[in-house]
């Protein structure tokens, strides 16, 4: 998913418009990102002129895709930008090397049997009694967990999800992680048809994360589950959930939530640097060393097999939390089922 429409060019480049004129920065790194295959370490390694080269078309209207050299038209100002962005051959080979190859990746670590297109939910009926959402009834509905009453409300009223973001803050952590779940899966429905209010959401539960003066109870959780239900839209958020690792706070969230991404598409998180994570195998935490071995094992790091193996004989107990419901485990036995789905394929 975009911020801004992106296209190609018959020559090889590539294409971003920004209608407004005034985001043309973040149009630019758009249309590299999007030459560079959607692989962000690699745009931000390339230089201009050296590795790719840029052009820029000033008064477009993105409507009646023309240049309109008075800036007006009818009354209606046109500060529309197209920006074009295109790779060396060179860049763009390897490019696209880089992408087959993560295609390959992500073919291989997903069982041909687990891939379903996602489910677009129904339109809501015109004719419909429009409902308000509010501060009770969200409570009662995530209570009961009816998704499919949330759902619909999401479409009715845009503030529900913003509801659904205050119940996090309780101090019953297994009503956190039942809450939690439920707007993973509300989320997922509605991001099927408007995206955008679940970005918006994202974006609150991670401004939450980083607000020093607030407690941020369920907000790494909600972004764990909503990325992993719908990571085909929101997969690119997955990289910034390592800024929290390092918070106490966070920091087993971070990696649970890491762990239920890995589940659908072990890919994102290897597109992160988890070589770093290695180290909370020793961790003092069983809590950690056993969430580590469960996210290891789902994206089959065979770089740690043998760390692992390390964690065989320990014992310690954890609670993993598995849709919304707390699951009684240990060490060993995550550390177990890690090793079985990096030398036999099978899912941790």
């Amino acid at each position: 998913m975009t911020e801004f429409p992106v296209g190609a060019c018959q020559c090889g480049a590539v294409y971003t418009c920004d209608a407004t004129g005034h985001n043309v920065g973040a149009a630019m790194v758009e249309a590299l990102v999007y030459a560079c295959g959607d692989n962000w370490d690699l745009a931000w390694e390339l230089m201009p002129e050296d590795d790719y080269l840029t052009g820029r078309i000033e008064n477009y209207d993105e409507t009646l895709h023309q240049v309109i050299e008075m800036k007006n038209i009818d009354g209606r100002y046109v500060r529309g930008v197209l920006y074009f962005v295109r790779l060396h051959t060179e860049i763009s080979e390897l490019a696209r090397r880089l992408k087959d190859k993560k295609e390959h990746q992500i073919a291989e670590s997903t069982p041909i049997a687990k891939v379903q297109d996602p489910v677009i939910e129904s339109a809501p009926a015109r004719n419909r009694v429009r409902q308000k959402a509010t501060k009770q009834a969200v409570r009662e509905m995530v209570d009961r967990s009816d998704i499919d009453g949330l759902a619909g409300l999401c479409f009715d009223d845009k503030k529900t999800l913003r509801l659904m973001q205050r119940l996090l803050y309780d101090p019953d952590e297994e009503k956190r992680w039942k809450t939690a779940w439920t707007i993973g899966q509300v989320c997922a429905r509605v991001a099927s048809r408007e995206p955008g209010q679940v970005s918006e959401l994202l974006h609150r539960l991670f401004e939450a994360c980083s607000d020093s003066a607030a407690t941020p109870w369920g907000m790494v959780e909600a972004i764990g589950y909503v990325i992993a239900e719908r990571p085909d839209i929101f997969g690119a958020f997955t990289r910034y959930l390592l800024r929290y690792i390092g918070e106490q706070s966070t920091q087993i969230q971070v990696i649970w939530a890491m762990g239920e991404i890995a589940r659908k598409r072990p890919d994102l998180i290897r597109d992160t640097p988890f070589f770093n994570l290695f180290h909370f195998l020793q961790h003092p935490d069983p809590r950690v060393r056993g969430l580590i071995a469960r996210l290891l094992g789902r994206i089959k790091a065979t770089e740690a097999a043998l760390q692992l193996m390390v964690l065989k004989d320990d014992n310690a107990g954890l609670i993993v939390w598995e849709n919304g419901k707390a699951c009684t485990t240990t060490v060993a036995a995550e550390a177990a089922k890690a090793i079985s789905a990096i030398h036999g394929g099978k899912e941790a």
